[in-house]
């Protein structure tokens, strides 16, 4: 078939939310983190780069690097930004780069659980086992993990998903004897989501641009790394699984890194504001009814923004006050959640995004507010 003949018909977002209200369509609720969408758009082209067809053909970044194929723009953006939140310690540690988290998650679990390595135990039964890899399987939640002695590895998701709470390690505290490794995801750790409280310093610290800044569709993770023989082993991991990173997707992430970086606070605090107001409205529609419940945060001092201030994370963590199925509760107004039994939690509990477009988060609350028979105040979202 020639390319010319073939025809992609694209429906702009308006009219998407206009079929969604008025059709039977369940309200996706995934996590697709689109709620910045507004902000970069009103940014214009200062955010576009131009790539000719001769540049970035090489496999090879920085051969002098350990993660030979991270760009040298993009390694100094992240520092940069790591510096100007200060959510994490950088200095000193080895950047490898990978295709989103999930794939770094992957490379970690790897460059731990070699031979002669620990037998690990993680949060992530899905990913850990997809691979079935005889290195390492999923052992449960590490506050049921009952050997007193052994290896592991505990996976420490911090703000968690899906409750947003702020988690430290277990396994470390009840015995530290043990022959333990870590791996924190800090996918969430930005200041639209939580108070910035300290640098995290840890052995792994896994980061994402699409929860940083909601550019998912450039599949763009970083990894802070302290060991240099596990940082090898993690690029290793990466290169014989893709053979590095796409150069285009890095660059374009080095250009909105710096964005970030250079009009600080800006962003964030648009995000922050965003996701304050979303909150609120969520909360006033779960007063209004006896129905749901939310989960309550305490104020916290943000070194970033220096005010106190709660947690406004990017998912919410419904429960049925009544003990009902949530999941089913919502899939019956056509919203779709995922239920508690997918996090090894209760079915009364369900995980729904608060990071959509507008107009469909609009939409969820209407179809949460006639679960409860309530109504919702018609504000406008900054993003408008």
């Amino acid at each position: 078939m020639r390319l010319e003949h073939i025809h992609f018909k694209f429906i702009g977002k308006h009219t998407f939310a206009r079929i969604m209200h008025h059709s039977h369509s369940l309200i996706p609720t995934s996590g697709d983190p689109m709620a910045f969408e507004a902000f970069w758009r009103k940014l214009g082209d200062k955010c576009t780069i131009v790539i000719s067809g001769s540049d970035l053909m090489s496999y090879l970044s920085d051969m002098g690097n350990v993660c030979w194929f991270l760009v040298p723009e993009l390694a100094e953006a992240i520092n940069n930004l790591h510096h100007v939140v200060d959510n994490a310690v950088s200095d000193g540690r080895h950047i490898v780069i990978g295709t989103g988290s999930t794939q770094l998650y992957q490379a970690a679990l790897y460059a731990l659980s070699s031979p002669g390595g620990p037998e690990p135990i993680s949060q992530y039964p899905a990913e850990t086992d997809y691979l079935r890899s005889g290195l390492y399987k999923w052992d449960g939640d590490a506050n049921t993990f009952d050997k007193n002695n052994g290896a592991y590895i505990e996976v420490v998701n911090s703000p968690n998903n899906p409750d947003g709470t702020i988690r430290e390690a277990v396994l470390a505290k009840v015995n530290r004897s043990a022959e333990g490794k870590l791996i924190h995801d800090l996918a969430y750790y930005w200041p639209q989501y939580t108070p910035i409280t300290g640098a995290a310093d840890h052995d792994i610290m896994l980061f994402t641009l699409s929860k940083c800044t909601g550019h998912a569709g450039s599949r763009i993770g970083w990894a802070l790394v302290k060991d240099t023989e596990v940082a090898r082993k993690m690029t290793r991991f990466i290169e014989l699984g893709s053979i590095g990173v796409s150069k285009e997707s890095q660059l374009r992430a080095a250009k909105i890194l710096g964005i970030v970086s250079d009009d600080y606070p800006n962003f964030f605090e648009y995000g922050r504001r965003l996701m304050s107001e979303r909150w609120n409205m969520l909360r006033q529609v779960i007063r209004q009814s006896g129905v749901f419940g939310l989960p309550e945060y305490p104020l916290e001092y943000c070194n970033f923004t220096g005010k106190f201030t709660n947690s406004h994370p990017g998912f919410a963590w419904l429960e049925s006050k009544e003990d009902e199925d949530c999941e089913k509760l919502l899939r019956a107004e056509r919203i779709m959640a995922r239920g508690g039994r997918r996090f090894g939690a209760d079915a009364k509990y369900a995980r729904v995004s608060m990071l959509s477009r507008e107009e469909i988060f609009n939409i969820f609350l209407e179809r949460l507010s006639a679960i409860q028979g309530g109504s919702i105040s018609n504000g406008k979202h900054l993003g408008s």
